[in-house]
């Protein structure tokens, strides 16, 4: 129940994920508020990154970022971009659904390089909750920032956005 639950939500945010993505223009690829800030095609990949982690979330109990390897690909087209969210979200997806209810209740940490966890181990469910699906939804909140600030459409994700009335 409850991991068919996560399931639905994940599905529905995957629709609202995909839409945003692909409201990225390549004209606003480089764009960043500041010298501080991801440009926009380093937050989008980020997106589709972090769909990359639910399967080493998902099947392990550990995660060690310092042997964590990730080819973001060719970043300079938007529509690569997104070709590698739905490569992730493909595995991500698999691997929720095989999940278990029990599975989610097992204790989970990040680690870098020791076996110090950076946070304190957590149920799955928790890391589920907030270290990834939150995480994007943080994202997602950002690039639509960035979409208005470049002057572009930003779709609806929960209702029409006002560029769809």
């Amino acid at each position: 129940m409850l991991v068919q639950s996560l399931l639905g939500e994940f599905m529905f945010e995957v629709e609202n994920t995909r839409k945003l993505l692909k409201a990225i223009p390549d004209s606003a690829l480089e764009w960043k508020p500041s010298e501080k800030n991801w440009t926009t095609a380093q937050l989008a990949s980020h997106v589709a990154e972090v769909y990359n982690w639910f399967p080493q979330t998902l099947e392990e109990d550990v995660m060690d970022m310092a042997a964590y390897k990730y080819d973001k690909g060719d970043v300079t087209k938007a529509a690569n971009i997104v070709a590698k969210f739905e490569e992730n979200v493909k595995a991500a997806q698999a691997s929720l659904e095989k999940a278990t209810d029990e599975s989610m209740f097992v204790l989970w940490k990040m680690v870098v390089g020791s076996a110090d966890p950076i946070f304190p181990a957590m149920p799955r469910i928790q890391v589920v909750r907030s270290f990834l699906m939150n995480h994007l939804y943080h994202h997602r909140g950002e690039l639509v920032v960035y979409l208005r600030a470049t002057g572009n459409k930003v779709p609806g994700l929960y209702g029409p956005s006002l560029d769809e009335k």
